[in-house]
């Protein structure tokens, strides 16, 4: 269902195109508003209703909608008997529902020209619409059945193990997220450790009955977010009221993350090494979370241009120092609900990766020391600041942002709020979250030609 490519692209063209000599704060000629809707032009607006669904919206005024439903049902949710049930879950979206079949859906959602997608997190399954707002019915009709009214067809869900295999397979050819997969399981107990992907022993094993029963108990109204951009928010609050007051109650409640550290290793062929070394950082919303993004950006956070260099950071600056041979090294950071990961990242040469990996350590513990320039940290806080103001100015990322931030505190925190919690950071600050990741139990992910890569304890 992918409908018209580059949709956002469009609309962006249109409104400028339409937006000569009109005041960027007033809607366009022919778009309806409210009468008396009670808000501010360009505001964020966040309801939460008795049932805790919560409700935010942005009317920009643009030709194109998108709309979202956000549930708290990632893979941290599931068990040892669904393992792999929110990765049919994202697969299952254009299956037949009770309102509608799978061909309705796919040929509805087209014929407007609009888009049905699914992402999903360890933590997050995300539902999403886009479409010119003059059909933003007909398509709510269809998100509202996928994200309330799944069937789950045995036959049909039989048929999605081999789709399961083949988005198994694309993923192994990335040796990052591999790396990044098995970070999260040598580093947590439970919950945070389970994959994004179906294990290979599950695959074929996860009924129907089971996606019926991870859905009663996770997609409850309380679990929920809808997300608009392009659309009145009384619009928007009007259809949260009536169709997604699904299930009452919070639903199932997932164990606390518990962090213990560990390693794996996976040997393969080829003359690179990627690893990647962290420690337990801290959560989403808590005050060490910015200063762990700063620390990222302060090492280097990756090259923003694709397959350029990072060589300005101050991460390639230590390792360049003890290897001449190509490498590629970044800061790692991942922030959940109630835990986080942060490390540092390498790519090498294999007889290289003792060297470049004990470099990039030794780099955090050289911050850890107090060694930060007020230049570094100036810099990072510039380079975190544009990343976020620019990562809000494609309506997928605003979404992200929005939904993210009202699913976890019911609240939105606006662009001014967010910049001036960067600026507040410390040197300190910076300087502490490194000391909490040198002190910090390790937890190593390495794959590749592991001759020369070092244990976690010989780091």
């Amino acid at each position: 269902m992918r409908g018209i490519r580059g949709i956002n692209q469009l609309s962006r063209r249109f409104y400028v195109a339409t937006q000569r000599d009109q005041h960027l704060t007033v809607p366009l000629p022919g778009i309806k508003v409210s009468a008396g809707a009670p808000h501010m032009y360009q505001d964020v607006h966040v309801t939460k209703l008795p049932s805790g669904l919560v409700i935010a919206s942005l009317e920009n005024y643009s030709p194109a909608s998108r709309i979202g439903v956000l549930v708290r049902a990632g893979s941290r949710y599931e068990t040892m008997d669904n393992l792999g049930v929110t990765h049919l879950l994202r697969l299952a979206a254009s299956l037949t529902t009770k309102g509608a079949s799978a061909f309705r859906i796919c040929r509805g959602v087209e014929a407007v020209g609009g888009s049905l997608s699914v992402s999903s997190s360890r933590e997050t399954m995300a539902y999403t619409v886009d479409c010119l707002r003059d059909h933003i019915d007909t398509v709510m009709e269809y998100l509202i059945n996928v994200t309330t009214a799944p069937e789950f067809r045995p036959w049909e869900v039989s048929d999605l193990t081999a789709r399961v295999k083949l988005d198994k397979e694309l993923a192994k050819q990335s040796l990052q997220i591999g790396v990044i997969e098995n970070l999260h399981a040598a580093a947590y107990k439970n919950a945070l450790s389970n994959s994004l992907y179906c294990p290979d022993y599950m695959l074929g094993q996860i009924t129907a009955d089971q996606m019926h029963t991870f859905v009663q108990n996770n997609f409850t109204s309380a679990r929920m977010a809808l997300v608009g951009l392009g659309v009145d928010h009384a619009v928007l609050k009007q259809v949260g009221e009536q169709f997604l007051n699904i299930r009452s109650g919070t639903g199932t409640v997932g164990s606390k993350a518990v962090y213990r550290g560990g390693e794996q290793r996976h040997h393969s062929g080829g003359g690179l090494v990627h690893a990647v070394v962290a420690s337990e950082s801290a959560s989403a919303t808590s005050a060490e979370a910015t200063a762990f993004s700063i620390l990222q950006h302060v090492l280097g956070a990756g090259p923003r241009v694709k397959r350029g260099s990072n060589t300005t950071s101050t991460l390639s600056q230590a390792i360049s120092k003890v290897t001449a041979q190509p490498f590629d090294a970044s800061a790692f950071s991942a922030n959940y609900t109630d835990s986080g990961l942060f490390g540092v990242y390498t790519i090498c040469q294999a007889n290289a990766a003792k060297d470049v990996i004990k470099a990039a350590v030794g780099q955090v513990n050289d911050i850890a020391q107090g060694n930060l320039a007020a230049a570094d940290l100036s810099r990072a806080k510039n380079q975190l600041t544009a990343e976020y103001l620019m990562s809000i100015e494609n309506s997928e990322g605003l979404m992200e942002a929005i939904g993210s931030q009202v699913l976890a505190e019911g609240t939105y925190h606006s662009p001014e709020a967010v910049t001036q919690k960067i600026n507040a950071v410390s040197s300190a600050d910076v300087v502490n979250v490194a000391k909490k990741f040198m002190s910090g139990k390790k937890t190593m992910a390495s794959s590749g030609h592991l001759v020369n890569t070092p244990f976690v304890d010989e780091i």
